[in-house]
């Protein structure tokens, strides 16, 4: 894997299984976290995307489903 953001994500995700975008900007300085999760679904991997509602505010929670690549796109 090429890059550097996406790779802290993969990893990440394999530890913790989810992640946010405040989690991103923490932990990692990445802001653009739906991008580096848009490619690394682009790569094969299982994320879901869930919508969460705490406090009046809505954000997304990346979750892992399993650490094996789905099959190659056509």
């Amino acid at each position: 894997m090429s890059n550097t953001q996406e790779l802290q994500i993969l990893n990440h995700l394999k530890k913790h299984k989810y992640i946010t975008s405040w989690e991103a900007i923490q932990e990692y300085r990445i802001t653009r976290l739906s991008a580096r999760i848009y490619q690394l679904r682009e790569k094969g991997h299982n994320i879901i995307t869930n919508h969460i509602t705490e406090n009046g505010k809505t954000f997304a929670e990346y979750n892992l489903i399993n650490t094996g690549l789905l099959k190659e796109k056509d």
